[in-house]
């Protein structure tokens, strides 16, 4: 693997799996879409990983959503879209061992598929969490139908209709309930894993059974959120070179909340 890493501990049961790609922010190419696709469905059977965590290299970025540069073919439809990070994440690959999502640096955009399907987030103090969809001319569509079930929904919207121009701080993340854990700096691998290392010591067949009631509660809103974003995005995305030049002229700065 080029751009993931997994490390599974056989004695404690817990998977380490790493977005690595700290040059680029940990964003997503199609590579590493590929890559996580295939290790949440190796890991699906292999019964000495009983929890996983999910983290991002480096102090800079958990995740900053799919690659600016990657080469993302269209059909030339409006009927018929194809997103790339779809089905990038655990749940959509039918993997219920528990997930926890250790939030270090930005996560933002496309990173939302994989908070989206995580159990819960533990946090860094100096995570943020932004959506810069609205900013660059696209919709937030698949990202926002996620966190509308793990936020409340004005934070959820807020989020994801001012940009660029706020981000959530780990703070209020936590306060709103969408991270459950904040740590000392530096410390949330290690708090992550040894929450993992917990429920890992506990029968799979009730854990597992767990998770996937829980996703059930919210998985029928998630499916018809879906059923909506293909035609929400080529309804309301501009053209790619409208979209690159609002990136290029994009302004530095934000205010954290």
């Amino acid at each position: 693997m080029t751009g993931l890493r997994v490390a599974a501990d056989k004695e404690t049961g817990v998977a380490v799996v790493t977005l690595d790609r700290p040059d680029r922010l940990n964003a997503i190419d199609l590579g590493m879409r590929d890559e996580l696709v295939d290790a949440w469905r190796e890991l699906r059977f292999d019964d000495t990983v009983r929890a996983v965590v999910l983290t991002g290299a480096g102090e800079r970025a958990f995740c900053t959503g799919l690659d600016r540069d990657a080469e993302v073919p269209q059909p030339d439809s409006p009927y018929m879209a194809d997103d790339p990070l779809l089905h990038v994440g655990p749940k959509s690959n039918d993997l219920w061992k528990p997930v926890v999502a250790a939030v270090n640096g930005m996560a933002c955009g496309g990173a939302f598929y994989l908070l989206g399907e995580s159990d819960f987030l533990i946090a860094d103090p100096a995570a943020t969490f932004f959506d810069p969809h609205t900013t660059y001319g696209m919709v937030s569509a698949y990202e926002s139908v996620l966190m509308a079930q793990v936020m409340p929904h004005g934070e959820a919207a807020r989020t994801a209709l001012m940009g660029t121009a706020e981000r959530l701080s780990a703070e209020r993340a936590h306060t709103i309930g969408l991270v459950t854990e904040l740590t000392e700096p530096g410390g949330v691998l290690a708090a992550a894993t040894a929450a993992a290392e917990v429920i890992a010591g506990y029968p799979a067949e009730g854990v597992q059974g767990t998770v996937r009631a829980l996703w059930a509660a919210k998985e029928s809103a998630v499916r018809q959120g879906f059923a909506q974003a293909p035609h929400l995005v080529s309804l309301g995305n501009l053209p790619l070179e409208r979209q690159a030049g609002l990136f290029r002229s994009r302004q530095p700065g934000f205010r954290l909340r």
